[in-house]
């Protein structure tokens, strides 16, 4: 079904740290259409390398965003409603950024697309990433597409478990997991998930992270909640998420 892209490690300029901004050409995305979109970014392919994404925002609804906001809300500003800044302080959160120091950079990735920082394109300063796509070239399908169309399958189970354990291991914090923010490859000998969206955690818990065993805490109720919202996807109860969750 799909496969991944290997992009070679000399991509990280020689050293285990994300660049966070990459000089050179404007990237020009004027004939192209996104691949994909949520809220807040379209997503595009890279023109000059099909082995990556570029996530572009979208101005004009972090505007909506902001403006449905509370006067005090609004004091915060709008920069902590980009996704792209939030996405490229996400990457640099002490449990990423320690296991690439040392030299663990197979087991970041083994679950997340590699990151390569910001890039300029005519459409704005876009996040550039690896593209995790299906072996007919087509990218690479949502665990949430997956679920409506085959179910939760043992495959699939056993590639959400090693996707948790990985989360368990590593530390590495991330918002609430959506299984339409997580995308599944089958280039393994079973199913492997890689989240695309929503990693790092909001301001108060990120800075929490150096206090002994927050981390561990804050990661084990982002699973149960996400054990809880795949439960909801098999649920022919006709509930809202937000029901469902009252009710159990």
């Amino acid at each position: 079904m799909c496969s991944r892209a290997k992009p070679s490690l000399t991509d990280y300029t020689g050293t285990n740290r994300i660049s966070t901004s990459q000089p050179g050409p404007m990237l020009d995305l004027s004939d192209q259409q996104p691949f994909a979109q949520g809220s807040n970014r379209k997503c595009f392919r890279h023109p000059l390398d099909s082995t990556r994404c570029l996530k572009v925002i979208r101005p004009e609804n972090i505007t909506a965003r902001f403006e449905r906001q509370s006067p005090v809300k609004r004091l915060l500003g709008k920069e902590r409603l980009n996704d792209n800044a939030q996405e490229l302080r996400a990457h640099q959160q002490h449990a990423l950024q320690q296991l690439l120091n040392q030299g663990n950079e197979a087991l970041v990735w083994a679950h997340l697309p590699r990151f390569y920082g910001s890039t300029p394109t005519s459409l704005g300063m876009a996040n550039e990433s690896e593209l995790i796509r299906c072996a007919d070239g087509s990218v690479a399908p949502t665990l949430e597409h997956l679920i409506k169309t085959q179910g939760l399958t043992p495959d699939l189970h056993r590639g959400i478990d090693e996707f948790l354990a990985w989360l368990s291991q590593t530390r590495i914090l991330t918002r609430n997991l959506l299984p339409h923010n997580l995308v599944v490859s089958d280039q393994f000998d079973h199913p492997r998930l890689f989240l695309i969206d929503g990693l790092g955690a909001p301001t108060i818990p990120q800075a929490l992270d150096s206090v002994p065993g927050w981390s561990s805490r804050y990661i084990k109720r982002k699973i149960e909640r996400f054990q809880k919202r795949l439960a909801w996807e098999q649920s022919h109860e006709g509930l809202s998420w937000e029901d469902f969750q009252h009710l159990r």
